[in-house]
Order: structure tokens, then C-alpha cells, then sequence
């Protein structure tokens, strides 16, 4: 048996903020359904690194375009249609060679920092960078005497 899809109804009514959340997974379970051509693979290589590795074999450089937007990443594969003339020279024909479109739905604060084709296969290195501001910090606890701010009686 397999599951079609999520009931996240619930969960949507007693959470406020988490709609985006909830559309990334509505949207995912959606698209499993579809192409898994290329294959890849996601790697966690520290808690601010990431690679995501792409089979794009026969592939050249010129023929992917990497493009990096807020919270999504689109690698893509354009490949020339073959004549008829060339595929009767193919007794089998198991490599796929044809044109792809994957997404990837990026966290906030990732980037690419660069991309790699070597062995038929594309490797993007991300990292997430936190700005400054966004990162947590101490706050410092005053133990002195309550201040009362706006009383004009004390001044006169």
C-alpha cells in the first residue's frame, strides 16, 4: 500500500508561520511520484555543508546550466535530439540521454559555493551561512535596581 498524500489540516490550525513548511512537503510528496531521472544523492558533510551529487553521464559542461535562487536550486540537462541515422548504429541503448529538470528546495541562509563535473557525475558543494544578526546570541541579565522610565514626579 502507498501513501498518496498528507492530511496536514491539523497541523496547519494550531501552528502559526510553518504554511511554507507545510507546502515544500504537500509539493515533494507530489513530485516522488514523478521522473527520478537523474539519479542523486544528498550529503550532510558538517552541520553548515552539503553536496548534492548528480549521474549525468554523457553530459558535457555546456549542455548544464546550474541556477541558484532564493530557497531553490534548478540543475538542468539540455540534450540535442538524436537522428534516427545515429541510434541504428545502438544494438542496446541503457544510458538515458535525454533532457532533465531537477529542483531542490534550499533552506534560508544556503548557497552554492561551487560545482564540479568529473566521472559523469555533477557535484554542487553548498553551504549555509548565517548572517551575523540572525545568529544567536546572550543576553545579559541586569541584577541592579529596577529603573522606572516616564515618572517626571522624581525630577521636580
Amino acid at each position: 500500500m502507498t501513501m498518496r498524500g498528507f492530511d496536514l489540516t491539523p497541523y496547519r490550525r494550531s501552528t502559526v508561520g510553518f504554511d511554507r513548511l507545510f507546502d515544500l512537503i504537500e509539493n515533494n510528496a507530489r513530485l516522488q511520484q514523478g521522473d527520478n531521472y537523474p539519479p542523486f544523492n544528498i550529503e550532510r558533510l558538517s552541520e553548515d555543508r552539503y553536496r548534492v551529487t548528480l549521474a549525468v553521464a554523457g553530459f558535457r559542461s555546456d549542455e548544464l546550466e546550474i541556477t541558484a535562487q532564493q530557497n531553490l536550486l534548478q540543475v538542468s540537462g539540455r540534450k540535442e535530439e538524436t537522428q534516427p541515422t545515429d541510434r541504428a548504429k545502438f544494438v542496446h541503448v541503457g544510458i538515458a540521454n535525454r533532457s532533465f529538470e531537477r529542483r531542490f528546495e534550499l533552506a534560508d541562509f544556503v548557497r552554492v559555493e561551487k560545482a564540479d563535473l568529473a566521472d559523469g557525475l555533477l557535484i554542487i558543494e553548498l553551504v549555509r551561512e548565517v548572517p551575523e544578526a540572525m545568529k544567536p546570541k546572550k543576553i545579559a541579565i541586569n541584577g541592579g535596581q529596577l529603573v522606572e522610565i516616564g515618572n517626571d514626579r522624581d525630577a521636580a
